[in-house]
């Protein structure tokens, strides 16, 4: 069996998405580019679909029309070293878009992401309750990116 990959549906704006999260992932790739022929059912020559791969998981990207709108019930993790990657990637990513609760945001195209730090992970799944509960409460508490160190304050008692 073939692995599963996630297809997402843009009105128009498949290639500019694809040439932009292209350039917020540093092993990141457009593999192939589809384009309408003349049975449509978009214009002859408009992009149909184009294959990206962001850290080695495949996507494809389908300008399909503006019937469905991308919503929260679905999102991308991306897991961050250090307050520096977490940073960056913010930065790319919310250019155009907005902020969210826990680290989430909606880019420029309306897809959702999480921008997490690896460490929140480690410290929710802490074996000490009372830091895992103290660093979950940190992270309801936060709209837009992560303060890693704030995380990990709450998370020591501090």
């Amino acid at each position: 069996m073939k692995p599963i990959y996630p297809m997402l549906w843009f009105d128009t704006q498949a290639e500019e998405a694809a040439k932009h999260y292209v350039s917020i992932f540093p092993d990141a790739k457009i593999n192939g580019i589809s384009r309408y022929g003349t049975p449509g059912p978009g214009p002859e020559g408009q992009v149909m679909t184009v294959d990206l791969e962001l850290n080695g998981q495949r996507f494809v990207l389908l300008n399909g029309g503006p019937e469905f709108r991308f919503n929260e019930s679905v999102s991308f993790v991306v897991e961050c070293a250090d307050q520096a990657e977490l940073d960056g990637v913010w930065a790319k990513l919310i250019d155009g878009g907005q902020e969210a609760p826990c680290g989430w945001l909606k880019d420029r195209f309306g897809v959702s992401w999480q921008v997490v730090p690896t460490a929140l992970f480690e410290m929710m799944s802490d074996p000490d309750r009372e830091k895992a509960e103290r660093v979950n409460a940190a992270m309801l508490k936060v709209v837009g990116k992560f303060d890693i160190a704030s995380l990990r304050a709450a998370f020591e008692g501090r």
